[in-house]
């Protein structure tokens, strides 16, 4: 059994009570399953998802993730039954208990090497807009409505890192209008504003996202982890900083032997196949 194949195992019979994990080639595929109530989030699917993103940090044949939602939504959030009816009877202990768990999803996505792309499709709100905004790419249609409608039931915009996160995607005055009104965004204006990356036809969208993984996946995934790590840290950098500890990641990734590879398939006027070594 090589390393590769031992490191997939795990996850490729992983198995969650609210989404699908599958793995194709080098992607893993998250699906937010539950489709008749909008794939929203339980107790347990947090919990879940917070596995299965550190599980895929420690996953060498995994070289990029897409997360989509089943049925034509993304994710309806939390919900409402589920999650904030018992939320009205907890104690402030047991609220904090939780809403640093449902950051810990957001800190798992971000610390997990691979980058993550989001399909989004109908309806992505509450803590599924969180998991969109948390994913590294977003991939989007025209129908689709993005709202963090956090203020809707009575909350603070400031769920789960969106006031660190969504103005760095967006802008500090477009994040703050949306994290004040609730109002949802529709697909062609959150391509406008640079919440997606691009939009796709519904019937395509999966596919968009898994071929765009694919090729992340066929990439330098050394160099793209690397890429990855320092757009997160450099937001609490200074520009010296930042370039200083840029110099030391890029000197990293030159003893690589992607590096080695690029250079000579370049002399040889080839195309470079990167093992990620």
């Amino acid at each position: 059994m090589t390393p590769a194949s031992q490191a997939t195992l795990p996850l490729s019979g992983y198995s969650a009570a609210h989404f699908s994990l599958a793995i194709e080639g080098r992607t893993a595929v998250v699906t937010l399953n539950r489709p008749e109530k909008k794939n929203p989030l339980t107790f347990e699917s947090y919990a879940e998802l917070c596995d299965v993103f550190r599980a895929l940090a420690k996953d060498e044949a995994v070289k990029a993730v897409v997360v989509t939602g089943a049925g034509g939504d993304f994710s309806s959030g939390g919900d409402v039954h589920e999650i904030i009816g018992p939320l009205v009877a907890m104690d402030t202990v047991a609220l904090l208990r939780f809403t640093r768990m449902t950051g810990e999803l957001v800190k798992a996505m971000r610390a997990c090497p691979q980058p993550v792309v989001a399909a989004i499709d109908g309806v992505c709100a509450g803590a599924g807009a969180i998991i969109a905004m948390a994913s590294d790419i977003r991939f989007g249609t025209a129908r689709a409505k993005v709202a963090f409608l956090f203020n809707r039931v009575g909350l603070a915009g400031c769920d789960m890192g969106a006031c660190a996160i969504l103005p760095r995607i967006i802008g500090q005055g477009r994040a703050s209008e949306l994290l004040y009104t609730g109002r949802a965004l529709p697909g062609d204006e959150a391509e406008r504003w640079g919440f997606f990356n691009r939009l796709c036809a519904p019937e395509a969208l999966l596919g968009d996202a898994k071929a765009f993984a694919a090729e992340i996946a066929s990439g330098p995934t050394f160099a793209h982890a690397m890429t990855k790590r320092m757009l997160h840290m450099e937001w609490a950098m200074s520009v010296d900083d930042a370039i200083e500890a840029e110099a030391v990641a890029q000197a990293l990734c030159m003893q690589t032997e992607d590096f080695g590879r690029a250079y000579r398939a370049f002399a040889a006027k080839q195309k470079p196949v990167f093992e990620g070594d």
